[in-house]
């Protein structure tokens, strides 16, 4: 699988993205220096397709086909594909607070620590629907990793769960109320500007 081994902060500098929107409680203290030269309007749609895709962690690929399923779907494509995006296991795991950030959410699925609706899934992009109930295994829950003083229930404790999600933090485990609304989601992208830019 393709990596990125740029560092997150670097990245998150050249795309104009705070560190917390990807769980990273850190902050640069340099500054990006960039000339005075005016980024053209197919640079603009490339720049929030970047930043879209490295806020999920989804590669080119996976993204286009997210588009083309978001394209077919009823109502406005922009809002499909920021969604999908969002009910992504791996996402919905880190908005419940039950991972630091996306890549360690994806490590927890992959080790097969999830349940949803009773069953493992150790596919980081299964897409979670309304009415899902997500649960860590329960013979994972008394782990150091979720229940230590330096784990990831204490690392997590001060963010926000979104509306559509309902989390249990006692028993390790949320249900998805709704399918997200664009209004829902907090996330620092331009998404008409990703749909103009496949469109062409």
């Amino acid at each position: 699988m393709a990596v990125n081994r740029v560092p997150y902060l670097k990245r998150c500098r050249s795309l104009g993205i705070e560190p917390a929107y990807l769980g990273i409680d850190k902050k640069s203290t340099r500054e990006l220096k960039r000339s005075g030269r005016k980024i053209s309007e197919y640079g603009q749609q490339l720049r929030e397709k970047q930043k879209a895709k490295f806020i999920y962690g989804v590669l080119e690929k996976p993204f286009r086909n997210y588009y083309k399923k978001a394209d077919r779907m009823k109502g406005m494509t922009g809002e499909n594909l920021m969604a999908m995006l969002e009910l992504r296991l791996d996402n919905v795991l880190f908005r419940l607070g039950f991972a630091r950030t996306r890549r360690e959410a994806r490590q927890i699925v992959d080790h097969k620590h999830v349940l949803v609706n009773g069953k493992c899934v150790n596919i980081p992009s299964y897409q979670v629907k309304a009415g899902d109930k997500i649960e860590i295994k329960e013979k994972k829950q008394s782990s150091p990793r979720y229940k230590a003083e330096n784990g990831i229930l204490a690392a997590t404790a001060g963010r926000a769960v979104p509306e559509w999600l309902e989390a249990d933090a006692e028993h390790l485990s949320g249900i998805v109320k709704e399918v997200p609304t664009r209004d829902a989601i907090d996330v620092p992208v331009n998404e008409m500007l990703i749909v103009e830019l496949y469109s062409k």
